[in-house]
C-alpha cells in the first residue's frame, strides 16, 4: 500500500477544507493509498506567511513520509502561475513524491506531455486569480462612485482575535531548466 498525504486549501475564512478532504480521503481509499497525513490551509495564499502547511508538507516529503500528494486541483497548490506549480511538482519529484490531482486526471500521465499540461494549468490558475482581483477592484470602484462607504464601520470591534503577521515564508525555490 502506497503512503499518501492530502493537501487541501481554501482562500477565504467563509470556506473550509472539509469538502476537499472528505472526497480525497475516499478517493485515496478506493485507489489503495494509505493516507498518513492531511495538510489543510484555510487562508489566502497571497497573505504574508502563507501556506505554512505546504511548507510542512515539503519538509515531510523530503523526509520520505509519503510517496504521493493528493490534491483536489492543481490550483490548490498555487495560483502564482505555471512556474510555481512546475517548481513545486519538480521539487516533490526530486524527493520521490508524485502529485496527483482529483480534477486533472492527466497528472498521472508520464513524460513531457505532463510538464506541458502542468505549465498550462498554472497559467490558467494565475489568469483566474487576476480576473477575480480585477472584478473585485471594479466592484469596489463602482461602489465608491455610488457613494458607498467601504471598510470597517467606525467603532466596530473584532469578533475574534486577529492573527499576527509574520515574514513571508519561502515554500519553493526557482528551478533552473537547461535547454538541451
Amino acid at each position: 500500500m502506497k503512503k499518501a498525504c492530502i493537501y487541501s486549501r481554501v482562500s477565504t475564512g467563509e470556506q473550509d477544507t472539509q469538502n476537499q478532504t472528505t472526497v480525497l480521503t475516499e478517493w485515496a481509499s478506493q485507489r489503495g493509498f494509505e493516507v498518513v497525513a492531511v495538510y489543510e490551509e484555510e487562508e489566502s495564499a497571497w497573505k504574508i506567511g502563507h501556506q505554512r502547511q505546504l511548507a510542512q508538507l515539503l519538509t515531510d516529503a523530503r523526509r520520505g513520509k509519503f510517496a504521493i500528494v493528493l490534491v483536489w486541483a492543481l490550483d490548490r497548490l498555487s495560483r502564482e502561475g505555471s512556474l510555481a506549480i512546475l517548481t513545486l511538482v519538480h521539487k516533490l519529484g526530486t524527493y520521490g513524491v508524485k502529485v496527483i490531482s482529483y480534477q486533472e486526471s492527466w497528472t498521472e500521465a508520464p513524460g513531457e506531455l505532463g510538464e506541458l499540461l502542468y505549465a498550462l494549468t498554472g497559467w490558467v490558475a494565475r489568469m483566474e486569480s487576476q480576473r477575480r482581483s480585477e472584478r473585485t477592484k471594479a466592484g469596489l470602484k463602482r461602489a465608491l462612485a455610488q457613494g458607498k462607504k467601504l471598510g470597517r464601520p467606525v467603532g466596530a470591534k473584532d469578533k475574534k482575535k486577529r492573527k499576527k503577521r509574520s515574514p513571508r515564508l519561502p515554500i519553493y525555490e526557482t528551478v533552473s531548466v537547461s535547454q538541451g
